[in-house]
């Protein structure tokens, strides 16, 4: 893609992302995620039904007097975005791409993020960490991340996302929230995941295509798979064969939302064929109730 042309793309996904965060994302963000840590403030002399869990024993013994420490609540959160750059989000049989559509929630939470002061990084990975872009504060540092979105070329086409949880995990000494966008076709992360899950605030962002869950009868169609580098040939006039697709999907569905629900890993989940604002919306909403 010629510079002129992704500098254009940017800037549409400038204005829509950001018209999107300041008219609905920016107070349900708020709500859903700050106040997660806090921070020490000050101390003062102790009171009658503070938490003597409180207690400064280094400033109480200085002044022969029972002092607490004071904790205002963090204002600041550092957001860490994994986004999953594998050869399956270059699909997409309706009105987006998948990797179109992670571009865009990427770019929404991240406007969302700096509105509120917050630092954002991002994780780009396939079967291994593609690249990392340390957390930072402001308008030019995500206008860079939207770049790296849009004309991200991975040298890896395959999918490991125990390997992207590792380094999220390894990486982010202090808790943060993490957002993990993927259409989650793999499999074996679920050790990883609870982990990751552990230490710091993370919801996973599912994207799926509806050719993802079934096929259509189309009659003898070539199908490829780019993370395999194979094709093969498919005969989806066979009624026993568009069931066994189905069947197997919908058996990838249960167990990806029992890795979550084991996990307590909230997950909303987001169709190329559809607009992603509501599950993002209902995802901010059900953190925001459980506070």
């Amino acid at each position: 893609m010629e510079t002129s042309d992704i500098l254009k793309k940017v800037r549409k996904i400038e204005i829509k992302s950001r018209g999107l965060s300041n008219q609905i994302f920016s107070g349900q963000y708020h709500s859903a995620f700050k106040g997660r840590g806090m921070a020490f403030s000050e101390v003062r002399e102790y009171q009658y039904g503070d938490d003597i869990r409180n207690i400064d024993w280094n400033v109480t013994a200085r002044f022969n007097h029972p002092y607490i420490k004071i904790f205002d609540e963090e204002r600041e959160l550092t957001v860490t975005l994994l986004i999953d750059v594998s050869g399956s989000n270059e699909f997409g049989s309706r009105q987006w791409l998948k990797e179109e559509m992670m571009t865009e929630i990427a770019a929404v939470l991240a406007f969302s993020a700096i509105q509120n002061n917050d630092k954002v990084g991002v994780i780009f990975f396939s079967d291994k960490v593609e690249k990392f872009i340390p957390p930072k504060k402001g308008l030019s540092h995500i206008l860079r991340i939207i770049r790296e979105l849009i004309d991200f070329k991975p040298e890896s086409q395959k999918t490991n996302i125990s390997e992207a949880l590792r380094f999220l995990t390894n990486a982010m000494k202090k808790r943060c929230t993490a957002f993990i966008i993927s259409d989650f076709m793999d499999s074996g992360f679920e050790d990883a995941l609870k982990i990751a899950g552990n230490k710091h605030d993370l919801a996973a962002l599912h994207i799926i295509d509806e050719r993802d869950l079934t096929i259509p009868d189309m009659g003898l169609v070539r199908m490829y798979s780019k993370e395999a580098d194979k094709a093969i040939w498919v005969d989806t006039s066979n009624r026993a064969v568009r069931s066994d697709y189905a069947t197997h999907a919908e058996n990838r569905m249960k167990m990806l939302d029992l890795a979550f629900r084991k996990s307590g890993v909230d997950v909303a989940r987001f169709r190329t064929g559809q607009d992603y604002v509501k599950p993002l919306l209902g995802l901010f909403k059900a953190r925001e109730s459980r506070r």
